[in-house]
């Protein structure tokens, strides 16, 4: 296992440089309008110190643009790794200051639907799959296929129209009441809790579909395997059947597509977010593309490219983990 883990670790740092090459190539190839805007910005603000020219000269060494793609690359490269991103262009701030105030919030809200997600697809998958055909589940199979079907931005402005505009519920957007600073220190928790109500539900919904039939699917294999048969025809009790031999073998998928699953709790839910006013990582990523924060960009894109990574590392450790037929070899 040490061995497989050390083996897979250097695959992902190989991978992980080309792959922040890309995106190194694909900012050096972008219009050079964003530089040149962000350095007149920068000039002619109050105070000002360093006139356009020298702007515009300090930001092209600073992401290595005046030194050619790959020496630019791996000056951006050495700047990374020592956690050095720069400023946030939109923001104002050093960009990491900007992802851990964000990044938390993405969190939570990823928590919550994650588990959510788990408690209610997981059970009526089985249910489906124990009861196949049944009115149980033709039930399941077409709340799955809706919920996969659903568009998030549907189902977040159906949910703000009923649960916001028309009973008075929930506020529309943001995570702060308007009486937020008169309230006790709990009475703050639980009004930014309130305001993560209607995000988690579209999360959730938006996901249990794909879980439920995966779920369901796993358990219709497991249920007609011959050792299933045997332990039915011996005459042991349904319910050990389902739970403690059929269930335990359904896990095993199951806990690789979980545990690959569990880096995009913080990569945020960038349409969720934008729609509900919810300041994670993934609403901060949107408001920076669409002003052109290159350096906000870059962190997020290599942000997300090693979550991703480490999604497939932990999906293949689990795997090894929870079966021991598998020999990593």
């Amino acid at each position: 296992m040490l061995k497989f883990t050390v083996k897979r670790l250097l695959y992902s740092v190989l991978i992980l440089f080309f792959v922040m090459f890309l995106i190194y190539v694909l900012m050096y190839n972008m219009p050079m309008g964003y530089i040149e805007t962000k350095a007149r910005e920068l000039a002619s603000r109050p105070g000002a110190t360093k006139s356009y020219a020298e702007w515009l000269s300090d930001l092209n060494a600073q992401y290595g643009m005046d030194k050619g793609v790959v020496r630019g690359y791996f000056v951006w490269l050495s700047s990374a790794v020592r956690g050095q991103w720069g400023d946030s262009w939109a923001w104002t701030v050093p960009v990491t200051q900007e992802f851990r105030s964000t990044v938390w919030f993405s969190f939570a809200l990823g928590l919550v639907s994650f588990i959510l997600e788990i408690i209610i697809a997981i059970p009526l998958g089985i249910t489906a799959a124990r009861k196949q055909y049944s009115f149980s589940d033709y039930f399941t199979t077409v709340i799955s296929m809706i919920c996969i079907s659903m568009p998030t931005f549907f189902l977040a402005t159906l949910l703000k129209y009923v649960f916001s505009v028309k009973l008075g519920w929930f506020d529309l957007t943001g995570m702060q009441s308007r009486n937020y600073m008169f309230l006790s220190d709990f009475g703050k928790v639980l009004d930014v809790a309130k305001h993560f109500i209607l995000p988690a539900i579209t999360l959730t919904i938006v996901n249990i579909g794909s879980l439920m039939r995966y779920t369901r699917t796993n358990m219709l294999e497991v249920l007609n395997s011959d050792y299933i048969r045997t332990a039915r025809a011996k005459g042991v009790d349904e319910h050990k059947v389902i739970y403690r031999h059929a269930f335990r073998n359904t896990l095993i998928p199951l806990v690789t597509m979980l545990g690959g699953s569990l880096p995009g709790l913080f990569s945020g839910a960038l349409i969720t977010e934008t729609l509900f006013g919810i300041r994670g990582i993934g609403n901060a990523s949107y408001t920076s593309m669409t002003q052109a924060d290159v350096p906000f960009v870059m962190f997020y894109l290599a942000f997300i490219s090693i979550l991703t990574l480490l999604g497939n590392l932990i999906s293949d450790l689990l795997y090894a983990a929870v079966d021991p037929r598998v020999r990593l070899s």
